[in-house]
């Protein structure tokens, strides 16, 4: 087996380690989705699920909403909307300003996404209890049990202990 480089250069490399396993939840996460009917690409959601919760917002708002940058919340807004679950219109006092909110389409998304993002939570949540110390230790202990048992094992294992 090859040398794991990323995880052997501790916190030189936490960013890159942090991304990847950021990475890996989402793919993760998306499977578990997928398996309940919902296509959508898990990092949709987040914004979806801010114009849910808050109701229509600009572009800008979405940005601090969810604490990433504009153009990344701009081209995905682009998407949403030629997938038909947001829509557009500019501010009536700066129209330079455009509000988004979600259609009915996107409404009943978001529905159907929330009821599987319990098991979601939990199978993340008891990957994350595996590790305990210090932070690269904890690292490595949610890598073994994203290796040992997927998200989509997890969340499988809890439905089956509740039916």
């Amino acid at each position: 087996m090859t040398q794991d480089v990323v995880r052997a250069l501790g916190h030189l490399a936490l960013g890159t380690r942090l991304k990847r396993i950021g990475e890996r939840l989402q793919a993760q996460t998306q499977a578990v989705l997928a398996a309940h009917g919902v296509e959508t690409p898990a990092g949709h959601f987040p914004l979806l699920e801010a114009l849910a919760r808050l109701g229509p917002l600009s572009i800008g708002d979405l940005a601090d909403a969810l604490g990433v940058a504009q153009p990344g919340v701009t081209r995905l807004a682009d998407k949403l909307e030629a997938d038909g679950l947001v829509s557009s219109r500019k501010e009536s006092v700066d129209r330079r300003v455009r509000i988004l909110s979600l259609t009915p389409a996107g409404r009943r998304l978001v529905a159907r996404a929330r009821r599987v993002w319990p098991r979601i939570e939990a199978a993340v949540a008891e990957a994350c209890a595996e590790g305990r110390g210090p932070l690269l230790a904890r690292l490595a202990a949610l890598e073994a049990a994203l290796d040992a048992a997927p998200l989509a094992d997890r969340a499988q294992e809890r439905a089956d202990a509740s039916a």
